[in-house]
């Protein structure tokens, strides 16, 4: 279920016990606070997982209050044991007020005692005690008077709707609250056994309590990240992941943790008019859930509606601004805009305050080599991410396809040969493979691999592309077309003009190729100007960038000389993204190939690619990398 250019969405990791030091500046202007992790007053240290549930359901209830804003767990829990100062913890969440709270369970008893912070002078606001048998429902109970106290003592008035959520029960089995509870703790840490461990906790949960219902979308999430990060095939667990989601919403809906998840599966469909609905609808029951306008912010960005984008995650990163996941997708939009040096510094603040996350030593490293003409630099850092995870595929195949950007076709043959072994049935692996076969002119295996791939990931460009290549060799322009009608049926629309936007300008100019050998030119002038349409919203370079869509636009428009300027032009700036496809394969670029402007455009790349060859080559196996917080 990882949704189109390697979305990394899901949730926030574990925090790391880094204090970054730069101060959060906020807009918000409703009251706000910080709910701090929960001492522990236990005798055992195994109740700590059960202190920190009851810190996280009243959190979560805070959170559905929309006349407050409240700080995500992510971001609270990296001041736990701190010895910073109610107002230095204010200063850095961006909080006028702190909450801080001790939990003691003895036998068959529960107390829990909260304190109301001012976070400016540090003054006490309002502080109770509550003492009562241990049971679901008394949890719940608590939970609920401490929401509604605290939202009394910042003058927030909580709507009707709110009142009756506050209240809601949502399991009476102990046993079940206490397996789900595991179940978030081991999923936050995504590692693949912590994983495997949370999925097994929450199906405990849901066979004590069959009817609770965020149990259900706690395996959603267990299992989505297993496809996520672990590289496990969709197809094993798609159906489980739509069957929990489905009976989280009718056991409760208004469950906002439900709609997102259901959103993620409508957004992994390519149904982005019923994901954003879906988005919305939780964004409405809790409008402080971070990872609600985080997936939201995501789906916006692959269609191609990035100043929403922007907008939905710069609320998330208030709402979690220590979050690395949150930060490191601030990053991937800032770049999908073409703002190259302010998702340089996301991407190293992400790195800053979780150094063992992975992505984002890849989004810096695919910035530097598809944004910045860096791929000598980049190809340390992918091998970073892929050292920090190295169960994951998406990783080691971007690391080899850098090996092909930087003109080293042994070493991309290696690698990809090397993650196919270890994960065959991973699409992205087997359009690696596809690519190495086309290089060494094996156009049936190129095919072979290449359709693996798509009976993965349907939507894969490159591999719908590496199909139709071989498809048009063929003379067969109709199976080609009917693979893409499948694909992407929104561009075959059989009244007025397909919608063509961010996620499918790139399969539009596919189709208008073989529309036109089709001889079928309105169709592809239909389909060409609408995607030039849209990259006039776009950036050239980067991940998320058009690279040379407009030169094949002009290409296959006939206009030869317009073509070869632009390519002239984003070779100048420095594009350098699938060169190699570009310069012997695709058949798009076919009537300018020969041109010797086209010739020349590629020798400049090649000269680039030996000197960073020879520069990668110079670099010492041991040499650090340069990891500090641009924006510090």
């Amino acid at each position: 279920m990882v949704p189109p250019k390697y979305s990394f969405r899901l949730s926030a990791t574990t925090a790391s016990t880094a204090q970054p030091d730069t101060p959060l500046e906020t807009k918000d202007a409703r009251p706000s606070v910080a709910v701090l992790p929960f001492e522990n007053r236990s005798r055992l240290e195994d109740d700590a997982f059960f202190v920190d549930g009851i810190h996280d359901d009243i959190l979560t209830q805070l959170s559905k209050i929309e006349a407050m804003k409240v700080i995500a767990r992510t971001s609270v829990e990296r001041f736990r044991d701190t010895k910073l100062t109610i107002k230095e913890i204010g200063e850095k969440l961006g909080v006028t007020k702190v909450l801080e709270g001790a939990v003691q369970r003895a036998g068959n008893r529960v107390r829990v005692t909260v304190q109301l912070i001012d976070a400016t002078t540090e003054a006490h606001m309002w502080a109770e005690s509550y003492d009562r048998e241990l049971t679901a429902a008394n949890i719940f109970a608590i939970q609920s008077e401490v929401a509604a106290a605290i939202a009394g003592a910042l003058k927030a008035t909580l709507t009707p709707a709110e009142q009756a959520r506050a209240t809601t029960v949502p399991t009476q089995h102990l046993q079940a609250w206490e397996a789900y509870q595991l179940g978030k703790q081991r999923m936050a840490r995504r590692t693949t056994a912590d994983l495997v461990d949370a999925e097994q906790f929450f199906r405990q949960a849901i066979g004590l309590d069959p009817k609770f219902a965020l149990a259900y979308v706690g395996l959603a999430d267990a299992l989505s990240l297993q496809i996520a990060y672990s590289g496990v095939s969709s197809k094993v667990t798609q159906s489980d992941v739509e069957k929990a989601v489905a009976e989280a919403l009718k056991l409760d809906a208004n469950l906002a943790e439900g709609w997102v998840s259901s959103g993620g599966i409508a957004q992994d469909r390519w149904q982005f008019d019923r994901a954003e609905a879906m988005f919305r609808r939780a964004i409405e029951l809790n409008p402080n859930y971070a990872t609600a306008r985080h997936w939201y912010s995501i789906m916006l960005r692959d269609v191609g509606r990035a100043d929403e984008a922007l907008a939905q995650i710069r609320r998330a990163v208030e709402l979690d601004p220590l979050s690395a996941v949150i930060t490191e997708t601030l990053g991937e939009i800032q770049e999908s805009e073409g703002r190259f040096h302010e998702a340089e510094v996301a991407y190293r603040r992400a790195i800053t305050i979780d150094p063992s996350r992975p992505v984002p030593y890849m989004d810096l490293g695919l910035l530097n080599a598809y944004a910045l003409d860096h791929v000598a630099d980049a190809i340390p850092l992918v091998q970073r991410a892929s050292e920090v995870d190295p169960g994951n595929p998406i990783f080691a195949s971007s690391l080899a396809a850098l090996y092909s950007t930087v003109g080293d076709e042994n070493k991309f043959a290696e690698m990809a040969g090397q993650a196919a072994k270890r994960w065959p049935e991973d699409p992205f692996v087997q359009y690696q493979l596809a690519r190495v076969k086309l290089m060494r002119l094996d156009a049936v295996g190129a095919a072979r691999h290449a359709q693996r791939a798509l009976d993965v990931y349907p939507r894969h460009d490159g591999a719908l592309r590496t199909l139709r290549d071989t498809d048009m060799q063929l003379g067969r322009y109709d199976a080609a077309i009917a693979r893409y009608e499948k694909a992407y049926p929104e561009l075959f629309v059989r009244e007025g003009r397909p919608r063509i936007d961010g996620a499918n300008y790139a399969a539009a100019i596919d189709v208008a190729l073989v529309a036109q050998k089709r001889g079928n030119t309105e169709q592809a002038a239909v389909l060409l100007n609408g995607a030039a349409h849209v990259l006039r919203t776009m950036p050239r370079l980067g991940l998320w960038g058009y690279g040379i869509a407009d030169v094949q636009i002009q290409a296959l428009r006939g206009q030869k000389a317009t073509a070869l300027t632009g390519l002239w032009e984003a070779e100048r700036d420095g594009w350098r993204r699938g060169w190699p496809y570009h310069r012997d394969f695709d058949p798009a670029l076919a009537s300018i190939r020969d041109e010797p402007e086209f010739k020349a455009v590629f020798a400049d790349i090649e000269r680039d690619m030996a000197e960073q060859r020879a520069r990668l080559a110079a670099r010492p196996k041991d040499a650090p990398l340069e990891l500090t917080d641009a924006s510090r």
